[in-house]
């Protein structure tokens, strides 16, 4: 329902101006399924999401339970895999909120239990939340996984069937509409109105553009002209301008490749301890947040372009993949960072090398990155985002890429 408030603005317009407001009451009684009914399709088709980590990989299979795994297989042997089972499927209780990302998000919580029985815990088994968020065009991804306490771990899991009930999508203050309509005597639009709308539109139009017809047939002397007959009109407003989605989608990932590229949009992933930032074309961190002692950061690599020249002769920076047409298309590129903070074990500075790889998603900021340590404080970052999709084939002789034409 709508509550149409009417205001007489004395204060702001003179002549004096009549506005209807066209509020938006509370929200209309839900009367559809609840979460578990909306959710049913996605525990019927038995499938699962994972998330891939620097040793360990996570398992969610929706309705089932979660497991956190690492498959080892060396030449001419069996394939060895550590797993543990985090939690099997038990009925919610509740459906609470939580800060997600810094904004307060209801969620579906299905609680998982009888998992791997814990030494630290006297061999209790371990159990999982997992908490099933709202997202109109995620993919059942996970998010994130946390362990909260011992052998207790939270996941939190990006769906779009949830969405369908309105007390699980994120909350969002409404935007109510003020019409405005001249009284008797009144001209068609307020004359300070008229001119902050030229004023706007003057530091809005680019400087080769000249005025137009338009713009002159809108100023308040020809106005006064008009008829009686005046149209509603929305306060302080702009024409609105309707933009089709694709375009503003392909301009947002220009923007976002030009700050990737020039590093000032870094990646951030890492579960556990230590968190990995990495900034194209500056550094490789790895840092842990305390709220007491502040933020402790480790460099492991920083970026000189003649040193990785010098590493791409002797080493592979850019690999292919076959297509099915037949053509070849870039699959990783693999950069050097050198010169990080100095290794306590080997008197040297670490170093890493940075694999770039695609990661399709619907999602732009969907980010993997893993650190491994084949030799001492000798790394290799893997980062797969979809940023990096869009720029893979851009990748000259020593990998370096660029913004696509």
């Amino acid at each position: 329902t709508r509550l149409i408030i009417l205001i007489f603005i004395l204060c702001l317009f003179s002549p004096p101006f009549l506005c209807l407001c066209h509020c938006q009451d509370e929200e209309k009684e839900y009367m559809g399924h609840g979460p578990a009914v909306l959710l049913a399709p996605l525990f019927k088709q038995s499938s699962c999401s994972y998330r891939i980590e620097s040793y360990w990989t996570y398992e969610v299979c929706h309705g089932k339970h979660v497991r956190q795994y690492h498959e080892e297989k060396e030449a001419g042997q069996k394939l060895n895999i550590q797993e543990y089972y985090l939690g099997t499927m038990s009925k919610p209780t509740d459906v609470p909120t939580k800060n997600v990302e810094g904004q307060l998000t209801p969620y579906y919580p299905v609680e998982m239990g009888n998992g791997t029985p814990c030494l630290l815990k006297q061999n209790q088994p371990r159990s999982t939340s997992v908490l099933y968020v709202c997202h109109p065009e995620a993919k059942h991804e996970i998010l994130s996984i946390a362990e909260v306490t011992t052998c207790e771990y939270e996941v939190v899991v990006l769906t779009p069937l949830l969405c369908a009930h309105p007390k699980y999508r994120f909350k969002s203050s409404p935007v109510n509409t003020i019409l405005c309509q001249a009284l008797a005597g009144s001209p068609l639009r307020p004359h300070s109105l008229s001119q902050l709308d030229q004023q706007q539109e003057e530091l809005l139009r680019p400087h080769f553009s000249p005025a137009t017809e338009r713009e002159e047939d809108t100023s308040p002397v020809r106005e006064e002209a008009y008829t009686s007959t005046h149209k509603p009109l929305a306060v302080g407003g702009q024409a609105q301008v309707t933009v089709g989605t694709t375009h503003i989608s392909r301009l947002t990932d220009e923007q976002l490749i030009k700050e990737f590229l020039s590093g000032s949009y870094c990646l951030h992933g890492g579960v556990g301890w230590w968190k990995y930032e990495f900034c194209y074309g500056k550094h490789v961190h790895q840092y842990h947040e305390d709220k007491e002692q502040g933020k402790s950061i480790v460099v492991v690599g920083s970026w000189n372009r003649e040193e990785h020249y010098e590493w791409a002769k002797k080493n592979v920076a850019r690999t292919y993949q076959l297509k099915d047409d037949g053509t070849q298309k870039v699959k990783v590129v693999s950069h050097f960072y050198g010169h990080g903070d100095v290794c306590d074990l080997t008197g040297k500075s670490r170093q890493v090398t940075v694999k770039l790889k695609c990661k399709e998603s619907e999602s732009p900021h969907a980010v993997t990155v893993y650190l491994l340590e084949p030799q001492t404080c000798q790394y290799i970052l893997g980062v797969e985002s979809p940023v990096i999709c869009k720029i893979l084939d851009t990748a000259d002789e020593n990998g370096l890429l660029s913004i696509p034409s």
